[in-house]
């Protein structure tokens, strides 16, 4: 049977057009590119969001797990402030002050005589000066339970004072 053309129609026809029953080949086409061009879209937006996170991992940690938390929480609620911050904190070098603060304990224990990291265990606290000068016991403690928490709290027991004279005050 010979397809005819409808008589509205003109006689002659763009390629785009299929016949019925056949393939469009233009639609195919034009889904294949959909596809790629949402799933491009995506990868070059999730690669701009994590921009400072990638930028803020040659930092140090506590920086790096800052700056994540700040594009996941812009990525869970769209706000793009927390994008910005976090971008702002991963172009920012904070300077270490742990290696100079370790450096001068080192010395602080090297001029007590100490071993290096001997002083992190070996804590003075077997007496305390009172302000007039004597020597007092440490407060003893005691271990108790808290207030229903079954915590374990330690209590400080007073230590007896002497009394001043009254010629003193």
């Amino acid at each position: 049977m010979a397809e005819s053309i409808h008589p509205a129609a003109s006689h002659h026809m763009p390629a785009f057009i299929t016949a019925p029953g056949e393939t469009d080949v233009l639609m195919v086409v034009m889904g294949i590119i959909l596809a790629l061009a949402v799933l491009g879209f995506g990868i070059v937006f999730l690669r701009l969001h994590t921009l400072p996170e990638r930028m803020a991992h040659k930092s140090q940690k506590i920086q790096f797990e800052i700056v994540a938390v700040l594009g996941l929480i812009a990525l869970f609620t769209h706000m793009h402030i927390f994008w910005v911050a976090g971008l702002l904190l991963a172009l920012i070098d904070f300077p270490d002050f742990g290696t100079s603060l370790k450096r001068i304990a080192g010395s602080a224990e090297k001029v007590a005589g100490l071993k290096p990291g001997e002083g992190l265990t070996d804590l003075p606290g077997e007496s305390i000066v009172g302000a007039d000068g004597e020597t007092q016991a440490p407060p003893e403690t005691d271990y108790g339970t808290g207030h229903g928490d079954g915590a374990a709290v330690a209590r400080a027991r007073p230590v007896p004072a002497k009394r001043k004279e009254l010629g003193h005050a």
